[in-house]
């Protein structure tokens, strides 16, 4: 009997608990629950009890356990799911086009009811003309939704920064922009110059839009990905400035890789000025967090040079150059999260970027947890497994270096954001392994290999730890210091998205179908 059975067979023993109300841990808002970016539910009850069935000939599951519904989206999926006020919000591609008058590659945003899963409506967003060096084809809005009251934000495929009415245009259009028809052939770029297209009556309403390409000179590589943090005054957004299609030249070494939108004008109203771009190792796709570190509200960012910058959460610096006034963020703090042997040899000799044993950046967000950040050091799958490194930032020990509290050098290249809950911190890697260590020391307690590469992060919901892997393996971990497998369900598509859990249900997002497991 082979393992993928035996763990399956496993998961049918789970004693199922029903979701109460009480318990549901509320909604998921944003990448990560909140600004802190730990994946930690605190729903309870949460039965684990399910199955996903096989995919019929009409795309729909046959032989699903638990299922409450289920929604077939494109044929690739990244933008993890989003869950607020009654609406689910998820990132995909345009194969299975939703308006059968937009066909061919589109990046899409579409918005579900939480209870039935209907369809609401959807952002469909042009892929840029310059293919795969800045817009991957098929590869969809990677990016999730930040939900605030009636808004949304995302950041799009064109390296755009849009703010949506979370009820489409079911209440109207909303201004400033009221473009829709525009933006659909061509994006904010064209709007102006461009004839539009026809707009379906389920379409999104874009309220206004920032674009980070002709405004900052900003060049994405190969797709445009990171959620937003949301503060009272501001939108905090990863540009991701890179290299080009030599993976060497850096084409905008000037144009900031983070900046802060006002909330109200979707206007720029401060950059980073760190010099990260000009370091850039290949792209900066991290999304950022928020939270407050020794009192002291606060914006960590971690950069594609490897680095975890700190920057004031509600102060610029303000330089002048003549008339002309420019608000640069805050920066408190920095710690170099690349070990120094994997940016040099035993020779003093810089080691070659990805390479196996060479240095990474930051792809994955960093977590705020205790007064203390986490982050982890990783590159793009297709550079394949390497090195990497889990680091704990401690910034009440100084602004650079001294700030480590300490530093896990047995875990690969992750693109995985850590989960930490009752001081342990569950950690993936791409090669598939999964790494409980201890909050305060870096003391490792256990490690699981799935036997499968890792794209999602860790969610640790009532007791357990929930994780897919690119073979559609949901893996099942017991929470602790002592490691316990307790099953595993399999999927009929990868899962490159992270387990969300919101209002007692438990949401897994596949590359082709979102499900909704709970009670009824």
């Amino acid at each position: 009997m082979n393992k993928t059975l035996l763990r399956s067979l496993a998961s049918l023993a789970f004693v199922s608990l029903s979701a109460h109300a009480d318990d549901g841990g509320g909604e998921w808002p944003t990448w990560g629950r909140d600004g802190t970016r730990n994946m930690v539910s605190p729903a309870k009850g949460i039965s684990v009890e399910i199955e996903s069935g096989e995919v019929g000939e009409d795309g729909k599951p046959v032989g699903a356990k638990g299922l409450k519904w289920v929604t077939e989206m494109g044929s690739q999926s990244y933008g993890t799911a989003t869950v607020k006020d009654g609406r689910i919000f998820i990132g995909t591609n345009n194969e299975k086009p939703r308006d059968p008058s937009i066909t061919g590659d589109r990046s899409i945003v579409m918005c579900f009811d939480e209870k039935s899963g209907e369809f609401l409506w959807q952002l469909v967003v042009p892929k840029l003309d310059a293919g795969k060096v800045n817009d991957w084809e098929y590869l969809g809005i990677c990016s999730s939704v930040a939900v605030d009251g009636k808004y949304g934000y995302v950041v799009t495929n064109r390296c755009e920064l849009l703010c949506l009415d979370v009820y489409g245009m079911s209440d109207g259009n909303d201004g400033p922009f009221t473009d829709e028809a525009k933006y659909l052939a061509g994006g904010l770029e064209k709007v102006g110059s461009i004839e539009p297209l026809p707009l379906a009556e389920k379409s999104a309403d874009i309220v206004w839009g920032y674009d980070m390409r002709t405004e900052l000179g900003v060049f994405p590589h190969n797709i445009t990905s990171s959620t937003v943090t949301l503060t009272d005054k501001y939108v905090w957004v990863s540009t991701s400035n890179g290299v080009d299609w030599s993976h060497i030249n850096i084409p905008a070494p000037n144009a900031p890789t983070f900046i802060a939108i006002d909330r109200e004008t979707g206007q720029l109203a401060g950059e980073e000025a760190a010099g990260i771009s000009e370091r850039t190792l290949h792209c900066n796709w991290s999304s950022s967090a928020h939270g407050k570190l020794a009192g002291k509200e606060i914006i960590v960012f971690g950069g594609g040079d490897g680095i975890v910058y700190g920057f004031d959460a509600n102060e610029f610096d303000v330089e002048k150059d003549g008339d002309d006034e420019f608000n640069l963020l805050k920066a408190l703090w920095q710690v170099d999260c690349c070990p120094k042997e994997y940016r040099f040899d035993e020779n003093g000799e810089p080691i070659k970027y990805a390479t196996y044993p060479g240095p990474s950046e930051i792809i994955s967000s960093p977590v705020i947890y205790n007064d203390k950040v986490y982050a982890v050091i990783g590159q793009d799958p297709e550079h394949g497994e390497g090195v990497g490194a889990v680091t704990c930032i401690d910034p009440s020990k100084g602004t650079g270096q001294d700030a480590i509290a300490w530093q896990f050098k047995e875990i690969a290249r992750s693109i995985s954001t850590p989960s930490i809950h009752d001081g342990l911190v569950y950690i993936a890697d791409y090669s598939g392994r999964i790494y409980c260590l201890d909050a305060e020391t870096g003391e490792k307690y256990w490690e699981h290999d799935t036997l499968s590469h890792i794209w999602s992060s860790t969610l640790y919901v009532d007791g357990k730890i929930l994780i897919g892997n690119e073979d559609g393996e949901l893996v099942i971990l017991k929470a602790g210091k002592e490691l316990e497998e307790l099953g595993s369900i399999t999927f009929p598509a990868p899962i490159y998205s992270t387990c969300v859990v919101a209002n007692g249900t438990l949401y897994i997002m596949t590359q082709t179908h979102l499900y909704a497991f709970g009670d009824q």
